[in-house]
């Protein structure tokens, strides 16, 4: 299983640090973040090496429900305590791993969403809450100033085109998207679990909604 969100732990001199080098204390979060994108690229890994469609599915499903249960209590802590995208990192350790937890989160699931569209695109789109929360997300993470140098720059951009969030620029391409047809459609077999997996879903979504059934409203006189 997936450890999302670790604690950050940080030396005790380091809010020291930050007030009187400000620009000290960015370049050491951002090798924190660094660090943190590099243990997601290795679990992202082991999932891609499952070549099991189904298990992927499974594992997305859990993935992101805790993903965005991470992104939804870390919002609401952050609003809470009004802290701002753009203004300095907070030193109560609290509101850092909100912050820290918001920044990461976002990052891992454009990761996902990139590399696995349809199966991203099976559970996001169906569910508004979760839209909300990662547009709030990539708002937030745009005004902390951590995508604008390195290797996640077109990230967010890329996330929210693939989507729907923003409008597809005319040049737009899932720079993934080659390596995950390949991935997707290497052997027949593996093709026909992917498409065998999809059926069962949709035959169990319409078995969901035959349990449920209509609605009996009781007449005047029944009352």
């Amino acid at each position: 299983m997936f450890k999302f969100c670790e604690r950050i732990n940080k030396e005790k001199c380091l809010n020291c640090v930050s007030e009187y080098f400000p620009e000290q204390h960015w370049s050491l979060d951002r090798k924190l973040f660094e660090t943190k994108r590099k243990d997601q690229m290795h679990a992202l890994k082991n999932m891609i090496e499952l070549n099991d469609i189904n298990q992927q599915y499974k594992i997305i499903d859990i993935m992101l429900k805790g993903l965005f249960k991470v992104l939804e209590d870390s919002k609401s802590i952050l609003i809470g305590a009004d802290v701002q995208a753009d203004g300095p990192l907070p030193h109560d350790e609290k509101l850092k791993d909100a912050y820290s937890h918001i920044v990461e989160n976002t990052a891992f699931f454009g990761d996902v969403a990139l590399r696995f569209p349809k199966i991203v695109h099976y559970y996001y789109d169906r569910n508004s809450n979760w839209n909300n929360l990662i547009r709030w997300g990539i708002s937030f993470c745009n005004q902390t100033g951590v995508f604008d140098e390195g290797p996640h720059t077109q990230l967010l951009n890329l996330m929210a085109q693939e989507l729907g969030i923003t409008e597809k620029s005319p040049d737009y391409k899932n720079p993934f998207k080659d390596e995950d047809d390949d991935f997707i459609e290497t052997t027949d077999a593996f093709r026909k679990a992917f498409k065998d997996e999809e059926k069962r879903r949709k035959k169990e979504d319409k078995r969901k909604e035959l349990r449920k059934g209509p609605r009996i409203s009781k007449t005047k006189s029944e009352l």
